[in-house]
């Protein structure tokens, strides 16, 4: 291919490149692919399984040693050639020193895979976010992918270092517009589906160069846990949604659409406020004791209707347009009108003041001065890259 396809696979540990993605590797080598492989870890807290490499067990480096060796038996048979670990020269965001993350370990509990109570300052896990996402990211502004592949939102089982490799992968994968795909371990409606059994002997042959983390018998496997799995022959990926699929914040919207969506946010705020004070008269019992219902229901749900529009819309805009909205009908019902009469009395027929009327009247315009002027929150990222320019990826 002149232009051929280019693939990049974000894996925590040497060995989940074959087990969970090693038929769709060689198969994307058959087709003419550039494939890359980054392993984020080298497994240094993972389990030995087999009894000639218990020594490895002797210290994190040496266990390191003995992954790595494997790692690089089973790309070679895979045929990936491009193979990097996170923090190398290769893989390190511009102008910072190579680092080493290290394998930040597990422990099973109750509900599955968790992170273990001992914190390493070097584990993926304890690294700073964006650190582990601009460390990708640099990846990807180098190699070009026209996808990104890793883990699901579980990491697969819920160890914590695959989960951070996949948040951290979508996140760069987000930031430079590139699709990001997640690995399906189950059966499920899935966005790409591979055959991969005319790569399966080599699939099978990958996970043989595992000697210290896995046991091949036949077309099955078992890890340390000891549960046999059968070798798949098709692997699946689900299609995430990129911040350049989802709608464009309202800040971004044509001036148009701005306009359209604040007057539907005044429109709402009318009705809203001339069907609230059709009841602000209603009164109700509670414990015995009269108390404002229509009054106080209609200041609960204004306070909730602009919220809400705050929130949805991340801009106070359309919420203050809604505010005039109720503001204006509300001020007008307590107009007399040609007959002398008022939707909302604020002064009752011996002289005093109605309570439920005064505070309709009153209130909306409390409520909405609070609302509105709360300081604006935004949606929080799942982390961010920083320090860099942005620029698209193809």
């Amino acid at each position: 291919m002149t232009d051929p396809e280019r693939v990049l696979f974000v894996h925590a540990h040497p060995d989940d490149e074959s087990i969970d993605t090693g038929g769709t590797l060689a198969t994307l080598v058959d087709r003419g692919a550039v494939v890359t492989l980054l392993t984020c870890t080298r497994g240094e807290r993972g389990e030995v399984i087999a009894d000639d490499l218990q020594y490895a067990l002797q210290s994190p480096d040496t266990l390191a040693s003995v992954r790595e060796l494997e790692l690089r038996r089973a790309v070679g048979i895979l045929g990936v050639t491009d193979h990097r670990f996170l923090g190398d020269a290769d893989a390190r965001w511009g102008g910072r020193a190579p680092r080493r993350y290290v394998d930040s370990g597990m422990r099973w509990g109750t509900s599955g895979a968790e992170a273990t109570t001992e914190y390493d300052p070097a584990s993926l896990t304890s690294a700073d976010f964006g650190d582990v996402a601009a460390d990708i990211a640099a990846v990807i502004l180098n190699v070009q992918p026209h996808a990104v592949v890793s883990y699901d939102a579980t990491g697969g089982y819920g160890h914590p270092d695959h989960m951070r490799a996949q948040q951290a992968a979508q996140r760069a994968a987000e930031v430079y517009g590139v699709p990001f795909y997640s690995i399906e371990s189950r059966d499920v409606t899935s966005t790409i589906t591979v055959d991969v059994a005319a790569a399966f002997e080599r699939k099978r042959q990958a996970l043989e160069a595992y000697r210290s983390q896995v046991v091949v018998d036949g077309d099955s496997f078992a890890l340390a846990d000891g549960a046999t799995k059968p070798i798949g022959r098709v692997e699946r990926f689900q299609r995430a949604a990129l911040v350049d699929d989802l709608p464009a914040p309202f800040r971004e919207q044509h001036w148009l659409g701005k306009a359209i969506v604040s007057l539907l946010g005044a429109a709402i705020g009318v009705a809203a406020g001339a069907l609230l004070s059709v009841y602000n008269q209603t009164a109700g019992v509670v414990f015995g004791k009269p108390i404002w219902l229509g009054a106080i229901i209609g200041v609960v749900l204004v306070a909730a209707l602009l919220l809400g529009l705050r929130l949805a819309f991340a801009t106070r805009v359309v919420a203050s347009w809604c505010a005039v909205g109720i503001i204006l009908i509300v001020g007008l019902f307590t107009l007399p009108s040609a007959g002398g009469s008022v939707l909302i009395p604020t002064i009752a027929s011996d002289g005093s003041w109605n309570g439920p009327g005064v505070l309709w009247a009153i209130t909306p315009l409390l409520v909405a001065i609070v609302a509105l002027g709360w300081p604006q929150v935004g949606r929080r990222p799942a982390g961010r890259i920083a320090g860099q320019t942005v620029v698209k990826g193809p």
